[in-house]
């Protein structure tokens, strides 16, 4: 059994590309989905949950599927309905948005780490709440407090009270892609 599980978020609307589902495009000839499935891989992470629509592609086999209840609730019901599945100590939470989570992923790992969690932070002094290592226990008794399976809460309501240090990073590790203009910048960087 590893330390370190992975709960993967693959399951927003993807509204501002008009419903795409941004975890199934392709930058550096990979989806953002196996981008994030391999960060977690390379971390040792087991199990590796992923929050979303199951994919059939060979390169996700062993990932375990969940979704939230209802679908869309946000990220915090994602993590939310991930937990019950997490059998590690500490819990990797990766956004499938990143076309950095490879790096991102290998950062934090390497990173001292205390309190509740570590996160990635941009050059704005942004936590990428999304990008980080966290407790399990400590994620587990935060989601017990919010109502309705975390449908609907943010993120901050679910991280915001926890012992979280930031490890500052570059815009390019924590550009997350959100736009189409994203994308294309994206696969700029990454050829």
């Amino acid at each position: 059994m590893s330390e370190l599980s992975a709960i993967l978020l693959a399951g927003g609307r993807g509204s501002r590309m008009g419903g795409i589902h941004k975890p199934s495009l392709e930058v550096g000839g990979r989806s953002l989905l196996t981008v994030a499935v391999t960060a977690a891989r390379d971390a040792v992470c087991d199990p590796i949950i992923v929050v979303g629509d199951a994919v059939t592609d060979a390169a996700l086999i062993s990932v375990v599927w969940v979704r939230e209840e209802p679908p869309f609730g946000g990220p915090a019901a994602a993590i939310m309905a991930a937990l019950p599945f997490v059998t590690g100590a500490r819990t990797l939470v990766l956004a499938c948005d990143l076309p950095g989570g490879e790096d991102a992923a290998q950062l934090l790992c390497a990173a001292p780490f205390g309190g509740d969690g570590i996160c990635l932070e941009d050059q704005s002094g942004s936590s990428q709440w999304l990008a980080g290592i966290y407790r399990t226990e400590a994620l587990r008794s935060s989601a017990a407090r919010l109502p309705h399976a975390g449908s609907g809460a943010s993120v901050s309501a679910l991280l915001g009270g926890l012992d979280i240090h930031v490890l500052k990073a570059s815009d390019e590790l924590t550009a997350d892609i959100d736009t189409w203009d994203d994308l294309y910048n994206a696969r700029r960087r990454i050829p």
